[in-house]
């Protein structure tokens, strides 16, 4: 997938462009930096959540790019206990922040869709209860 380059990207030495991968990327990172999100959600396809791991920072983001717009669907699991209204417009605030300082570009939207709500302290103490088999 490639941008058309603008008139504001060209340059006297050449063009500017930016992949919509990178606004993938830059929206993924400024959803997760938000407190009260655990992670990205695979999707509306996959339908299958997961936490967020390093290794696809554009999982869960989908993006339209055009010459000076970007409109942005993120989606997000959210820890329990946060009032998910104010967690979904600080994530608007940030992505639309984040791109448009990054890029330059004007963001007309940004679309939140939650998917799940996790329980973070069940999930840590199972986890640090080890269980035994054999005594």
């Amino acid at each position: 997938m490639s941008t058309l380059p603008t008139e504001f990207e060209r340059t006297d030495i050449g063009e500017i462009q930016i992949a919509p991968e990178v606004i993938e990327v830059i929206a993924g990172l400024a959803t997760v930096e938000v407190k009260g999100v655990a992670g990205m959600s695979g999707g509306f396809a996959g339908g299958i959540a997961e936490l967020l791991g390093r290794k696809n920072l554009s999982k869960g983001v989908k993006v339209e790019v055009g010459q000076r717009e970007a409109a942005v669907d993120v989606s997000v699991i959210i820890e329990y206990g946060n009032r998910l209204p104010e967690v979904a417009s600080e994530i608007q605030r940030n992505v639309k922040r984040s791109i448009e300082t990054m890029t330059g570009l004007n963001v007309v939207e940004v679309n939140v869709h939650i998917h799940d709500v996790i329980f973070k302290a069940a999930e840590k103490a199972e986890e640090a209860e080890p269980t035994h088999r054999v005594k």
